[in-house]
């Protein structure tokens, strides 16, 4: 299976790593053709306001949106849940994939950074979540199933072969998100 990783801003090396993993072969997708290689797609995190640049320059806002429409599972952590969310306060939305209204950097600055431990539903085992300058999500649509929460706050949300969270997984090597959306496939 090929798996792509989007790789305009944000780092592509810890999500092809854990991709790699979990027995895919992970590609860096900067271009319209290069999407049209993969089977499911990992849009990282970042900074969503340049990511949001590059993607509309790259010419791949509306083939993304397309491949979600089709069925193509997609992960998006932090900065990549922000760029799939419908509605985020005080910005247009890019891709506008899921239903969800989210507050950018909402765990506060860098500083703030943390991580914890979160039982993912279709997860065996706890999920090692690191949370920096994390999104959070403040609304969810009727379609949009909350598959965790930490401290009271959903972090990872579900929307048919859509997944995001507001944490790095893949900064501490965990493979179980990136793995329950490839059985997506």
């Amino acid at each position: 299976m090929k798996a792509g990783v989007l790789a305009l801003q944000g780092d592509f090396r810890e999500h092809a790593a854990v991709l790699a993993a979990l027995g895919t072969a992970p590609i860096e997708v900067r271009t319209p053709e290069d999407l049209a290689r993969v089977e499911c797609l990992v849009i990282p995190g970042g900074e969503s306001t340049t990511i949001s640049k590059l993607a509309r320059s790259a010419g791949l806002v509306e083939p993304i949106r397309q491949r979600a429409l089709a069925g193509m599972p997609m992960l998006g952590t932090c900065a990549g849940m922000i760029v799939m969310a419908a509605r985020i306060e005080g910005l247009d939305p890019l891709l506008g994939l899921v239903d969800i209204t989210i507050r950018r950097n909402a765990y506060g600055r860098q500083v703030d950074s943390f991580e914890a431990d979160v039982d993912i539903e279709g997860v065996d085992h706890p999920v090692r979540a690191v949370f920096i300058r994390a999104p959070m999500v403040d609304e969810i649509g009727p379609q949009v199933l909350v598959l965790a929460e930490h401290e009271g706050h959903p972090v990872v949300l579900e929307q048919g072969s859509l997944v995001v969270a507001s944490f790095h997984p893949e900064l501490v090597g965990e493979t179980r998100l990136h793995d329950y959306v490839l059985r997506k496939v």
